[in-house]
């Protein structure tokens, strides 16, 4: 039970898997900056030197479009996210270790008046939900920089949530466990974009071409 908590954050998130017992960390570098110090009294204003904070948009988000891959210790986590549309941008999620699909999880990102919701739900291979109830709601917290966090307003499971692009075709996926019991944990997996998969011309057809 253990691990399938842990693996229910990865975004991923990062953010699920059984059995597991253990969660690999990796080793990213804290990407927020501090600001500068200022270089003494002025009667005139100075440009600010606080990092760039603000409350995002959907399109904000809109680079997290396409497919994804990154590795979690022997797992291989694989994420798909579609375009924004409605006010929304929902994706798909798995985690395969060598032959076995260990968890599927849906996710969606939904734009309302106060801000940007983060829904997950978790999954079998044969689609049996893992959570009896409604789905994980994560609500933004903050953007800073590149850095996109959201936070659980009901428990720590996952307390945090955050996407990090390094640049277009990176991003860190990152999510803070806190147990009621028990040490807190960091799940952290890189993230790469994939090509766009091209069907074969001839794909799902079973015919043959006639030779000239």
């Amino acid at each position: 039970m253990h691990a399938k908590v842990a693996l229910r954050t990865i975004l991923g998130m990062a953010f699920v898997m059984a059995p597991v017992s253990s969660v690999a960390r990796s080793p990213q570098a804290d990407h927020s900056q501090s600001p500068s110090a200022g270089s003494g009294d002025h009667n005139v204003a100075q440009p600010s030197t606080s990092p760039n904070i603000y409350a995002p948009a959907l399109s904000d988000l809109v680079w997290l479009e396409g497919r994804w891959r990154g590795e979690w210790g022997p797992r291989i986590a694989e994420q798909v996210w579609l375009s924004p549309k409605a006010g929304a941008m929902e994706g798909v999620f798995r985690v395969v270790e060598a032959d076995k699909t260990l968890v599927l999880e849906l996710f969606s990102l939904v734009e309302k008046p106060d801000g940007i919701s983060f829904y997950i739900r978790h999954f079998t291979p044969a689609l049996a939900p893992w959570e009896k109830s409604d789905a994980t709601v994560l609500n933004f917290s903050k953007a800073e920089n590149r850095r996109f966090t959201f936070e659980n307003p009901v428990d720590g499971m996952p307390k945090l949530a955050a996407f990090i692009q390094i640049d277009p075709d990176t991003y860190v996926s990152r999510s803070e466990i806190v147990p009621e019991t028990g040490d807190s944990q960091v799940i952290e997996i890189t993230y790469k974009r994939q090509p766009a998969s091209a069907l074969p011309i001839n794909a799902g057809s079973g015919a043959h071409q006639k030779k000239p």
